[in-house]
């Protein structure tokens, strides 16, 4: 184990873990978050049945799961890099991206670096039925990294650790081979509540226990369609992504910087104000997003998310040339762009223009 730990952090992990593949313990859980709906428009979030908690059916043969995990805060971050995230959060025309998506695509980083882990193990002791996941199968990633002992969960669903807070991504190894297993910790959060307060559409709704539906992240990244109308203006400047509960919590106090370059931030993803965005042409969106996780979630949805943040600065107080940039921008948006335009544009107390979208403006309820 020692060996294959000191490989591990020859690639830029931060820390490895290995886990039995009995996950009968989350089953229960699992399936009352499924029928309680909670998993949205997220279909393959149910549509492997049993497999996401029950590893050896997904990769027959699997013995153990190395869960591994890798930092991302850019290299160059400060100190007091929460407080300065706040703060741009209070600025209503900054735009606002998710730290983990402002570099390189983190799928694509980790896969390439498991691989070569599962390569150079295989190397060593010879050949090896092995699979790599990153967000690619149905995978119960902090339920693993918890029984390993890589961290803990904690009250937001993410995974924790006291040295290295959340600000972490996981990647899974499935392997035929039975390692040693590494022990359990003991969660630390303790009577703490602060990220349950500090969401700002209450998608917490209890400890451990998160309505996709109403996650900023969800909405923003995951959504196809509109997003509902009453939880637009809690989105505030956040275009994709939300990191508020892991701002509020203590432990990433401890959070560390990446031991790779690829997660520094590129042009226009920290910093940028949103009318900057908004200037974006389809095809620069393209080509600013190659090799980045935001490009998943395409132009369509940018330009919605985009809309919505507008409104948002638009209700923040009178802002002339945001209100110009979104009517002149209306004519050639698509059905979707067109509603979000509308809806951004009343914020600032201009009249809705009439549009045929059959969902909106009238989006039920989320209970």
């Amino acid at each position: 184990m020692q060996q294959l730990r000191e490989w591990a952090l020859g690639l830029g992990f931060s820390q490895i873990s290995v886990a039995d593949v009995d996950l009968a313990a989350a089953e229960p859980g699992l399936q009352a978050w499924l029928e309680a709906g909670f998993h949205g428009s997220m279909g393959y979030m149910a549509a492997h049945g049993s497999k996401r908690a029950r590893p050896a059916e997904l990769v027959p043969g699997t013995l153990r799961v190395i869960s591994a995990r890798m930092d991302y805060l850019p290299q160059d971050t400060p100190p007091d890099w929460a407080a300065r995230e706040r703060a741009a959060l209070a600025d209503p025309q900054r735009a606002m991206v998710s730290v983990y998506a402002r570099g390189r695509d983190y799928h694509k980083v980790l896969r390439q670096r498991l691989q070569r882990l599962a390569d150079r193990l295989a190397a060593e002791i010879g050949p090896l039925g092995h699979r790599v996941f990153c967000d690619s199968a149905p995978v119960l990633e902090v339920e693993l990294a918890s029984r390993g002992g890589l961290a803990w969960r904690g009250k937001h669903t993410l995974a924790l650790r006291r040295d290295a807070g959340s600000m972490f991504f996981l990647g899974e190894l499935f392997v035929d081979l039975a390692l040693p297993l590494t022990e359990p910790e003991a969660a630390h959060c303790g009577s703490c509540t602060a990220c349950i307060e500090a969401c700002p559409t209450a998608a917490i709704v209890a400890p451990y226990r998160l309505d996709a539906r109403r996650c900023i992240s969800y909405l923003t990244i995951e959504l196809a369609g509109p997003i509902p109308v009453e939880l637009r203006p809690l989105i505030g400047n956040r275009i994709l992504g939300c990191d508020d509960c892991q701002l509020a919590c203590p432990w990433n106090k401890f959070a560390r910087v990446s031991a790779l370059a690829d997660f520094d931030p590129r042009a226009g993803f920290s910093g940028a104000g949103l009318l900057e965005l908004w200037g974006w042409s389809e095809a620069e969106f393209g080509r600013r997003t190659e090799g980045s996780a935001i490009r998943r979630i395409g132009w369509s949805r940018w330009r919605r998310n985009l809309a919505v943040a507008l409104g948002n600065a638009l209700r923040a107080g009178p802002a002339p040339a945001i209100a110009k940039a979104l009517a002149a921008a209306r004519e050639d948006a698509d059905e979707l762009g067109r509603e979000h335009i509308d809806w951004a544009l009343a914020q600032g107390g201009a009249a809705p223009l009439p549009h045929n979208d059959p969902h909106s403006p009238n989006q039920p309820a989320i209970s």
